[in-house]
């Protein structure tokens, strides 16, 4: 479906976004939508690679809800598979459904680290139980993770995601309310430096129950990882008796069946899966060596508790079962990783033209424009990033009909569901909305 400008229409007296600003707090669910420029933005439908708000204004949709419908918005096979499952079995809360234990089976059958899993409703969830884990069977304390990398809302690695300079290097906790002893307890490194992951078990022998980590940092774009880099974390994890975990929640499925660590030839030790997974419905999972899952009380007397009333929904199950089968039979990635190198070699056509600092990264189907000097190895790299040029100019597409996330180091997606037309719009009209934004900058700048 093309996307076309549509000219606002009056709104009623009574927005629909002032009415959410009046009972919920800040009017959005979660603080990665409260993005300036996009208070009132009410979003009223969404297909294949589109979405419409409730201005009559169409967007082909580069955001993607943060990678998870991989297949396009509202993929017809996917939400045929979690009616007709909702129409013959609901949640029960007790036993399993035969759809949990053939999504079960075939992430066993695909994921390299996978010989267990359980299923969760969120990638949050997934990493809090994957350290919970790591913890429990080591005996250990101590968790390390690296700067801009996310695993979620819970305390151990909700800190140094996109920090300011000034909290680099120290810990950087995304909220208040968390008890130091919590945060004392995570290890804050730099992506790409294995020397210093090496000199952290070093200094604390015996004492580092897990390492986790994005295989790439997507939660700050696209940074890849140093050739080597995944193989050495494996050979220390494994030396020092540490728990290698892979947030694989954004790589998973986007970027092979297998996840990464399928790209990479790395296994990790634990592995959490979740968004592409089942094209945007809430289902997640947690999986890995055997001898590590066989540890939660889902089998009882084991020490690791592990519960969820939604765990396992059926409808959901169905979602990704459905999804994983159009990736299996579909040339799915092949079409999103044509597209999306289509979109990073087209960039570094066009960028040239203005005479400012970029570096285009990606891989596969994700893509990012940084204004900074290469080259981007680790999140420090970022901290140059022109962040109001980055979400300046994104807010100018908006005005052609193009959403890329406006909120500074956020990656972009492509679906199943985008054209080539749609890559020849991208391109023109970031060419346009940086002419644009360059000239109000220009403009301000002589005016003071």
């Amino acid at each position: 479906m093309p996307s076309t400008v549509v000219q606002p229409i009056e709104r009623p007296k009574r927005a629909w976004s002032d009415r959410a600003r009046s009972v919920i707090p800040g009017g959005v669910n979660s603080a990665q939508r409260q993005v300036p420029g996009l208070e009132d933005l009410v979003i009223t439908a969404t297909h294949g690679a589109t979405f419409t708000d409730d201005r009559g204004r169409t967007f082909t949709d580069y955001h993607a809800a943060f990678g998870p419908p991989l297949l396009g918005h509202n993929d017809p096979d996917v939400d045929r598979a979690v009616a007709e499952t909702a129409s013959r079995v609901d949640n029960l809360g007790v036993g399993v459904s035969r759809t949990e234990i053939e999504l079960a089976e075939k992430l066993v059958e695909l994921v390299p680290s996978v010989q267990r899993v359980l299923l969760t409703m969120t990638g949050s969830e997934a990493t809090f139980h994957a350290v919970r884990l790591a913890r429990a069977v080591t005996g250990r304390r101590y968790l390390i993770k690296f700067q801009g990398c996310y695993h979620g809302w819970h305390d151990a690695v909700a800190m140094n995601v996109i920090s300011p300079a000034e909290r680099v290097g120290h810990r950087d906790p995304l909220s208040a309310g968390v008890i130091p002893e919590v945060t004392e307890a995570t290890l804050v490194l730099p992506f790409n430096d294995s020397a210093a992951v090496e000199r952290a078990l070093e200094e604390h022998p015996g004492e580092i129950a897990a390492i986790i980590l994005e295989p790439i940092p997507h939660n700050i774009g696209a940074v890849l990882p140093l050739p080597g880099y995944l193989e050495r974390l494996r050979e220390l994890a494994t030396r020092h008796g540490t728990v290698l975990i892979f947030d694989e929640v954004i790589t998973g499925f986007r970027h092979a069946l297998g996840g990464y660590q399928q790209v990479a030839s790395v296994t990790p030790d634990l592995t959490t899966l979740g968004k592409a997974m089942a094209n945007g419905w809430p289902i997640s999972a947690l999986g890995g060596k055997a001898e590590l899952m066989d540890q939660f009380n889902t089998t009882p007397g084991r020490p690791a508790f592990f519960a969820g009333t939604f765990n396992g929904h059926p409808a959901m199950s169905a979602a990704a079962l459905a999804t994983i089968r159009k990736l299996e039979t579909e040339p799915v990635h092949e079409h999103v990783f044509r597209l999306g190198e289509r979109i990073r070699s087209g960039l570094r056509d066009v960028l040239p033209e203005f005479d400012i600092p970029t570096v285009v990264s990606g891989f596969g189907s994700v893509f990012v424009t940084y204004f900074v000097d290469g080259p981007v190895e680790r999140y420090e790299d970022l901290l140059a990033n022109d962040a109001s040029l980055f979400t300046g100019y994104r807010l100018a597409q908006m005005e052609q009909g193009v959403f890329e996330l406006p909120l500074n180091l956020k990656r972009s997606h492509v679906s199943y569901a985008h054209t080539d037309a749609d890559v020849d719009r991208l391109l023109e009209a970031t060419r346009q909305a940086l002419r644009t934004t360059l000239r109000r900058r220009a403009t301000e700048r002589t005016s003071t």
